[in-house]
Protein backbone atom coordinates (compact mmCIF):
# COMPACT_ATOMS: atom_id res chain seq x y z
CA UNK A 1 0.00 0.00 0.00
CA UNK A 2 2.74 2.58 0.64
CA UNK A 3 4.82 1.17 -2.03
CA UNK A 4 1.43 2.33 -4.38
CA UNK A 5 0.85 5.60 -2.18
CA UNK A 6 4.58 6.81 -2.94
CA UNK A 7 4.09 5.92 -6.63
CA UNK A 8 0.69 7.94 -7.15
CA UNK A 9 2.86 10.63 -5.64
CA UNK A 10 5.65 10.73 -7.89
CA UNK A 11 2.82 10.58 -10.55
CA UNK A 12 1.52 13.81 -9.58
CA UNK A 13 5.09 15.59 -9.09
CA UNK A 14 5.62 14.43 -12.66
CA UNK A 15 1.92 15.68 -14.08
CA UNK A 16 2.87 19.32 -12.32
CA UNK A 17 5.73 20.26 -13.53
CA UNK A 18 5.00 18.97 -17.40
CA UNK A 19 2.00 21.18 -16.88
CA UNK A 20 4.15 24.30 -15.16
CA UNK A 21 6.67 23.86 -17.87
CA UNK A 22 4.20 24.63 -20.80
CA UNK A 23 4.42 28.10 -19.74
CA UNK A 24 7.74 30.59 -17.76
CA UNK A 25 8.57 29.91 -14.95
CA UNK A 26 8.34 33.07 -12.61
CA UNK A 27 11.31 34.40 -10.72
CA UNK A 28 11.49 37.83 -8.55
CA UNK A 29 13.99 40.06 -7.76
CA UNK A 30 14.89 40.32 -4.04
CA UNK A 31 17.76 39.78 -1.48
CA UNK A 32 18.41 35.81 -0.09
CA UNK A 33 16.84 36.80 3.41
CA UNK A 34 13.19 36.22 1.54
CA UNK A 35 14.34 33.09 0.22
CA UNK A 36 11.49 31.22 2.19
CA UNK A 37 8.91 33.52 2.12
CA UNK A 38 9.49 33.50 -1.48
CA UNK A 39 9.54 29.97 -1.86
CA UNK A 40 6.68 29.35 -0.04
CA UNK A 41 4.47 32.08 -2.16
CA UNK A 42 5.49 29.87 -5.44
CA UNK A 43 8.42 31.51 -6.88
CA UNK A 44 10.65 29.29 -8.69
CA UNK A 45 13.98 31.24 -8.42
CA UNK A 46 15.69 34.88 -7.15
CA UNK A 47 17.75 37.34 -8.84
CA UNK A 48 20.22 39.27 -6.53
CA UNK A 49 22.53 42.30 -7.65
CA UNK A 50 25.75 41.89 -8.43
CA UNK A 51 26.48 45.18 -6.19
CA UNK A 52 25.47 43.55 -2.94
CA UNK A 53 26.50 39.57 -3.92
CA UNK A 54 29.49 39.70 -6.38
CA UNK A 55 31.03 43.24 -7.07
CA UNK A 56 34.37 43.40 -5.90
CA UNK A 57 33.63 47.42 -5.23
CA UNK A 58 31.57 46.25 -2.18
CA UNK A 59 31.94 42.55 -1.58
CA UNK A 60 35.46 41.42 -0.09
CA UNK A 61 37.37 37.78 -0.66
CA UNK A 62 36.10 36.99 2.62
CA UNK A 63 32.33 38.28 2.43
CA UNK A 64 32.16 36.85 -1.07
CA UNK A 65 32.84 33.34 0.62
CA UNK A 66 30.04 34.15 3.16
CA UNK A 67 27.80 34.80 0.30
CA UNK A 68 29.12 31.37 -1.38
CA UNK A 69 27.57 29.68 1.67
CA UNK A 70 24.61 31.40 1.93
CA UNK A 71 23.71 30.43 -1.87
CA UNK A 72 24.08 26.70 -1.29
CA UNK A 73 21.32 26.88 1.47
CA UNK A 74 18.97 28.63 -0.26
CA UNK A 75 15.22 26.66 -1.18
CA UNK A 76 15.11 29.11 -3.85
CA UNK A 77 18.36 29.06 -6.49
CA UNK A 78 19.63 32.21 -7.92
CA UNK A 79 19.13 32.53 -11.62
CA UNK A 80 20.41 35.88 -12.67
CA UNK A 81 22.09 39.05 -10.98
CA UNK A 82 21.53 42.53 -12.01
CA UNK A 83 22.37 46.04 -11.60
CA UNK A 84 25.53 44.64 -13.48
CA UNK A 85 27.81 48.27 -13.63
CA UNK A 86 28.01 51.07 -10.69
CA UNK A 87 27.35 54.36 -11.63
CA UNK A 88 30.55 55.73 -11.85
CA UNK A 89 32.11 53.43 -14.22
CA UNK A 90 31.13 55.23 -16.95
CA UNK A 91 29.99 53.29 -20.10
CA UNK A 92 29.80 55.85 -23.05
CA UNK A 93 31.06 59.56 -22.68
CA UNK A 94 34.54 61.33 -22.37
CA UNK A 95 35.51 59.67 -19.09
CA UNK A 96 34.60 56.20 -20.42
CA UNK A 97 37.52 54.04 -18.85
CA UNK A 98 37.64 50.93 -20.74
CA UNK A 99 40.78 49.13 -18.72
CA UNK A 100 38.32 49.86 -15.79
CA UNK A 101 35.23 48.45 -17.10
CA UNK A 102 36.74 45.13 -18.01
CA UNK A 103 39.18 44.87 -15.09
CA UNK A 104 35.49 45.36 -13.04
CA UNK A 105 33.81 42.90 -15.48
CA UNK A 106 35.87 40.08 -15.50
CA UNK A 107 36.20 39.96 -11.25
CA UNK A 108 32.57 40.12 -11.91
CA UNK A 109 32.33 37.11 -14.17
CA UNK A 110 34.86 34.71 -12.43
CA UNK A 111 32.54 35.59 -8.98
CA UNK A 112 29.43 34.71 -10.94
CA UNK A 113 30.84 31.82 -12.29
CA UNK A 114 32.12 30.23 -9.12
CA UNK A 115 28.72 31.24 -7.58
CA UNK A 116 27.15 28.80 -10.04
CA UNK A 117 25.03 31.78 -12.29
CA UNK A 118 25.15 32.22 -15.48
CA UNK A 119 23.34 35.31 -16.40
CA UNK A 120 23.72 39.08 -15.71
CA UNK A 121 21.12 41.31 -16.33
CA UNK A 122 22.75 44.59 -17.87
CA UNK A 123 20.75 47.60 -17.11
CA UNK A 124 23.18 50.29 -15.61
CA UNK A 125 20.94 53.58 -16.47
CA UNK A 126 23.85 55.47 -14.51
CA UNK A 127 26.57 54.18 -15.99
CA UNK A 128 25.33 54.06 -19.77
CA UNK A 129 23.57 57.70 -19.17
CA UNK A 130 25.24 59.78 -22.36
CA UNK A 131 26.46 63.02 -20.74
CA UNK A 132 26.03 66.79 -21.76
CA UNK A 133 27.20 67.76 -24.70
CA UNK A 134 27.78 64.16 -26.08
CA UNK A 135 25.81 62.89 -29.10
CA UNK A 136 23.98 59.84 -29.20
CA UNK A 137 25.62 58.88 -32.30
CA UNK A 138 28.91 58.41 -30.35
CA UNK A 139 27.40 56.96 -27.35
CA UNK A 140 26.03 54.52 -29.65
CA UNK A 141 29.17 53.40 -31.66
CA UNK A 142 31.60 53.52 -27.73
CA UNK A 143 29.02 51.04 -26.09
CA UNK A 144 28.68 48.57 -28.94
CA UNK A 145 32.28 48.55 -29.09
CA UNK A 146 32.74 48.28 -25.39
CA UNK A 147 30.06 45.61 -25.04
CA UNK A 148 31.69 43.57 -27.72
CA UNK A 149 34.97 43.52 -25.69
CA UNK A 150 32.74 42.95 -22.20
CA UNK A 151 30.91 40.29 -24.22
CA UNK A 152 34.46 38.05 -25.05
CA UNK A 153 35.10 38.39 -21.52
CA UNK A 154 31.53 37.03 -20.55
CA UNK A 155 32.31 33.98 -22.62
CA UNK A 156 35.47 33.08 -21.15
CA UNK A 157 33.72 32.15 -18.25
CA UNK A 158 30.04 31.15 -19.44
CA UNK A 159 28.47 33.95 -18.53
CA UNK A 160 25.59 35.98 -21.04
CA UNK A 161 24.76 39.21 -20.53
CA UNK A 162 20.83 40.69 -21.01
CA UNK A 163 21.00 43.88 -21.84
CA UNK A 164 17.88 45.54 -20.59
CA UNK A 165 15.59 48.67 -22.19
CA UNK A 166 14.92 51.21 -19.59
CA UNK A 167 12.93 54.04 -19.99
CA UNK A 168 13.50 57.91 -20.19
CA UNK A 169 12.75 58.29 -16.48
CA UNK A 170 15.84 56.62 -15.86
CA UNK A 171 18.31 57.14 -18.11
CA UNK A 172 18.51 58.72 -21.66
CA UNK A 173 20.21 55.86 -23.27
CA UNK A 174 18.92 52.19 -24.78
CA UNK A 175 14.92 53.24 -23.52
CA UNK A 176 12.84 51.09 -25.75
CA UNK A 177 13.41 47.11 -26.30
CA UNK A 178 13.75 48.03 -30.55
CA UNK A 179 17.24 49.92 -29.50
CA UNK A 180 17.78 47.30 -27.35
CA UNK A 181 17.33 45.19 -29.91
CA UNK A 182 19.40 47.44 -32.29
CA UNK A 183 22.34 47.51 -30.12
CA UNK A 184 22.05 43.63 -29.61
CA UNK A 185 22.39 42.78 -33.22
CA UNK A 186 25.11 45.29 -34.01
CA UNK A 187 27.26 43.94 -31.27
CA UNK A 188 26.31 40.39 -32.75
CA UNK A 189 28.15 38.04 -30.40
CA UNK A 190 26.51 35.04 -28.81
CA UNK A 191 27.37 36.08 -25.13
CA UNK A 192 25.20 39.83 -25.65
CA UNK A 193 21.58 38.96 -25.40
CA UNK A 194 18.64 40.82 -25.27
CA UNK A 195 16.07 41.53 -21.70
CA UNK A 196 12.81 42.51 -22.31
CA UNK A 197 11.61 44.68 -19.57
CA UNK A 198 7.97 44.96 -19.79
CA UNK A 199 7.66 47.63 -16.99
CA UNK A 200 10.03 49.28 -19.58
CA UNK A 201 7.94 48.85 -22.48
CA UNK A 202 4.35 49.86 -20.84
CA UNK A 203 6.21 53.36 -20.01
CA UNK A 204 7.59 53.63 -23.10
CA UNK A 205 3.76 52.78 -24.61
CA UNK A 206 6.28 49.96 -27.26
CA UNK A 207 3.49 47.27 -28.41
CA UNK A 208 3.92 43.35 -27.75
CA UNK A 209 4.92 43.18 -31.07
CA UNK A 210 8.44 44.38 -30.56
CA UNK A 211 8.91 41.23 -28.49
CA UNK A 212 7.96 38.94 -31.66
CA UNK A 213 10.59 41.25 -33.53
CA UNK A 214 13.45 40.23 -31.34
CA UNK A 215 12.45 36.55 -30.71
CA UNK A 216 16.41 35.72 -32.27
CA UNK A 217 17.73 37.41 -29.17
CA UNK A 218 15.52 37.05 -26.24
CA UNK A 219 16.63 35.15 -23.23
CA UNK A 220 15.10 36.94 -20.35
CA UNK A 221 12.01 39.29 -19.85
CA UNK A 222 11.30 41.27 -16.24
CA UNK A 223 7.79 42.64 -15.17
CA UNK A 224 5.51 45.06 -13.35
CA UNK A 225 2.98 47.26 -13.45
CA UNK A 226 3.14 50.51 -15.21
CA UNK A 227 1.86 52.83 -12.46
CA UNK A 228 4.00 52.53 -10.16
CA UNK A 229 6.02 50.07 -10.97
CA UNK A 230 3.67 47.79 -8.75
CA UNK A 231 3.43 44.25 -8.58
CA UNK A 232 1.01 41.97 -10.32
CA UNK A 233 -2.49 42.62 -9.36
CA UNK A 234 -2.18 45.74 -7.35
CA UNK A 235 -3.26 47.84 -10.29
CA UNK A 236 -4.97 45.15 -12.31
CA UNK A 237 -2.62 45.41 -15.27
CA UNK A 238 -3.07 43.08 -18.01
CA UNK A 239 -0.03 41.48 -19.28
CA UNK A 240 -2.09 38.98 -21.76
CA UNK A 241 -1.46 40.99 -24.93
CA UNK A 242 3.03 41.17 -24.20
CA UNK A 243 2.59 37.27 -22.67
CA UNK A 244 0.56 36.35 -26.08
CA UNK A 245 3.74 37.58 -27.98
CA UNK A 246 6.02 35.45 -25.46
CA UNK A 247 4.38 32.17 -26.70
CA UNK A 248 4.12 33.31 -30.27
CA UNK A 249 7.98 33.01 -30.08
CA UNK A 250 8.02 29.78 -28.32
CA UNK A 251 9.72 31.94 -25.12
CA UNK A 252 10.91 29.55 -22.58
CA UNK A 253 13.28 31.65 -20.08
CA UNK A 254 11.95 33.01 -16.88
CA UNK A 255 9.95 36.10 -16.09
CA UNK A 256 10.98 37.89 -13.04
CA UNK A 257 8.72 40.39 -11.30
CA UNK A 258 11.08 43.21 -10.52
CA UNK A 259 8.70 45.66 -8.33
CA UNK A 260 8.22 48.60 -5.73
CA UNK A 261 6.76 46.42 -2.93
CA UNK A 262 4.78 48.06 -0.01
CA UNK A 263 4.83 44.75 2.00
CA UNK A 264 6.69 41.86 0.85
CA UNK A 265 5.07 39.48 3.20
CA UNK A 266 1.35 39.99 1.95
CA UNK A 267 2.21 40.91 -1.66
CA UNK A 268 4.39 38.11 -2.98
CA UNK A 269 1.79 35.53 -2.82
CA UNK A 270 -0.56 37.55 -4.73
CA UNK A 271 1.23 38.81 -7.13
CA UNK A 272 2.49 35.37 -8.23
CA UNK A 273 -0.58 34.08 -8.45
CA UNK A 274 -2.03 36.87 -10.19
CA UNK A 275 0.95 36.30 -13.24
CA UNK A 276 -0.01 32.65 -13.25
CA UNK A 277 -3.15 32.84 -14.29
CA UNK A 278 -2.32 35.29 -16.96
CA UNK A 279 0.26 33.20 -18.07
CA UNK A 280 -2.21 30.33 -17.78
CA UNK A 281 -5.11 31.89 -19.80
CA UNK A 282 -2.59 32.69 -22.12
CA UNK A 283 -0.21 29.51 -22.09
CA UNK A 284 -2.72 26.76 -21.41
CA UNK A 285 -2.87 25.01 -17.98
Amino acid sequence: MHNFLLIFLLLIGVVTKAQHARYPQIGIVQNLERDSLLATAGFDCLVESVASMISPKNVSAEQFEQNLNRLKNLRLPVYAFNIFMPGELKLVGPAMDEAAILGYAEIVFQRCQQAGVHMIIWGSGGARRIPDGFTKKKATTQFISLARKVSSLAKKYNITLALENLNRTETNFINTLQEAHDVVKKVNHPNFRLCADIYHMLMENEPPARIESSKKYLVHVDIAEKNGRTPPGVDGEDFKPYLKALKKINYTGKIILECRWENLSTQAAPAFLYLEQQLKAVYGN
